[in-house]
Order: C-alpha cells, then sequence, then structure tokens
C-alpha cells in the first residue's frame, strides 16, 4: 500500500510544475494575444497541416463545443480557416492562415529553446530517466479517467 504522504507529494510537485510552466506557457503567449487553449489547438493545427474538429477536440480532450469555440475565435482573428470537403460537405477541416503559421512556427521555436535550456539543466546521467518518468506518469494520468 502506498504511503498517504508520498501521493499528496506527488500532487504538490505536479502543482508546481504546472504553476512554472503555466506563467511560461502566459508570459510567452502575451504577445501573440492568444489564450492557451487557443495556443494549444493552434500547435495541433499546424503540426497536422489540417484537422478536422472533432480530431481536434479528441487531441485536445476537450468537448466539441469548447473547441468549436475556440476555432471560431481563431477563425476570427485570421489565424485559422475552415475547409469543407468537396465530396463531403458535412465534413470540414481546419488549417491555419499565413499568419497563424507565423505564429505556430514563432510559439514552436520558441517553446524548444526553452525546453532545451531545461533538460541540459538535468544531469546529463538523469535525462533519460526524467523522460520516462514522465512517459510513466502521462500513462498513469491518462489511464484515471475520475476527473472526466
Amino acid at each position: 500500500m502506498n504511503d498517504v504522504s508520498e501521493p499528496k507529494r506527488l500532487r504538490e510537485m505536479i502543482r508546481i510544475l504546472e504553476r512554472k510552466l503555466g506563467i511560461l506557457s502566459e508570459s510567452e503567449l502575451a504577445c501573440c494575444g492568444i489564450t492557451m487553449a487557443q495556443c494549444h489547438a493552434l500547435v495541433e493545427i499546424g503540426r497536422a497541416r489540417s484537422i478536422s474538429l472533432n480530431e481536434l477536440a479528441q487531441l485536445l480532450d476537450l468537448k466539441n463545443s469548447t473547441m468549436s469555440r475556440t476555432v471560431n475565435n481563431l477563425v476570427t482573428d485570421g489565424l485559422a480557416i475552415r475547409d469543407i470537403d468537396p465530396q463531403d460537405r458535412r465534413y470540414v477541416t481546419i488549417s491555419l492562415t499565413e499568419s497563424g503559421v507565423k505564429i505556430f512556427k514563432g510559439i514552436e521555436e520558441g517553446m524548444n529553446m526553452y525546453f532545451k535550456k531545461i533538460y541540459d539543466f538535468i544531469p546529463a546521467d538523469k535525462q533519460k530517466q526524467v523522460i520516462e518518468s514522465i512517459e510513466i506518469l502521462i500513462e498513469a494520468v491518462s489511464k484515471n479517467e475520475c476527473c472526466q
């Protein structure tokens, strides 16, 4: 049986990590004038190049209605466009405009540099261990559907 203090320690460590990364994310994105939800959507659309609303909502673990509002804001801001499939007019894909691609590339470049610096601060003999531990944590969180 797990010691009660260890799960609490895990919770506190994750809260601290979330805050530290959240502060970074908000400040990094402030110049772009987009919300965190828009940022995550923009990155996933940029990586996929073209994606359906349903696929995007699944990737970001959001309800379709929430995802739709987020995409609407990206479209209104001129960062994304909706394309109707000529074969099936009910199927709509989302892609980035030139402005959206520019912001996407800036976010990717900035985040890659930031996390490279973090990675470099991890002792070389622990880097692989940290990556493996985060993979295990993500898998455990994915299996726990209590909060959804």
